[in-house]
């Protein structure tokens, strides 16, 4: 079982091209608030990515933001329970069902599924429809994303389903990933 979380601030590499992610993760009217910073270049573009997480306490994501530093934006709203809206209060039922999200370029996203499922190695392998955003154009689509646990609280495997990418990802006391496997590396505090 994960600890109860407190404050914490955490960094990743990506070792892909350049980049560093500088998160921080805080109790928040009884969830969880994400607040990050992504900059780096992948394929020669540089980016650099801000963005905001909310969840409650159950990890069921409540809403998030994602802005460039040039000032493109995305903002959607959840219920908790698969059904989003954007900011004005428009249904989008295109993502009805998914209940994680997914955001390129952090591994951050990852602790979404695997704090909520609380998966064991007995469990059967979870598979989920999560909305991804893509942070070259933040235009959001459905991605079906697997989990598994191989350790409990302590190793999970994330597989895209069509099966093009698997990786095991290695987490610490709070389910963040300490090491994705050819794309993010943690930084020692």
């Amino acid at each position: 079982m994960f600890r109860a979380l407190s404050q914490r601030t955490v960094r990743w590499r990506l070792l892909e091209g350049e980049g560093l992610e500088h998160l921080t993760i805080t109790p928040h009217e009884g969830g969880i608030r994400v607040d990050s910073v992504v900059i780096g270049d992948r394929g020669g573009i540089p980016y650099g990515v801000r963005y905001r997480i909310d969840c409650d306490a159950r990890w069921h994501v409540g809403s998030f933001s994602v802005e460039t530093m040039a000032g493109q934006r995305l903002a959607l709203l959840s219920d908790g329970k698969g059904r989003w809206r954007d900011e004005d209060g428009d249904a989008l039922p295109e993502f009805d069902g998914c209940i994680d999200i997914d955001l390129a370029g952090t591994p951050f996203t990852n602790t979404i599924p695997i704090r909520r499922l609380g998966l064991t190695p007995q469990s059967e392998t979870a598979k989920l429809t999560m909305l991804y955003v893509p942070f070259d154009g933040f235009e959001p689509f459905r991605d079906g994303q697997n989990y598994t646990c191989l350790e409990a609280d302590r190793l999970y495997r994330y597989q895209a389903e069509d099966r093009s990418f698997s990786a095991d990802l290695p987490v610490d006391e709070d389910g963040l990933v300490i090491d994705y496997p050819g794309l993010f590396e943690r930084l020692k505090a």
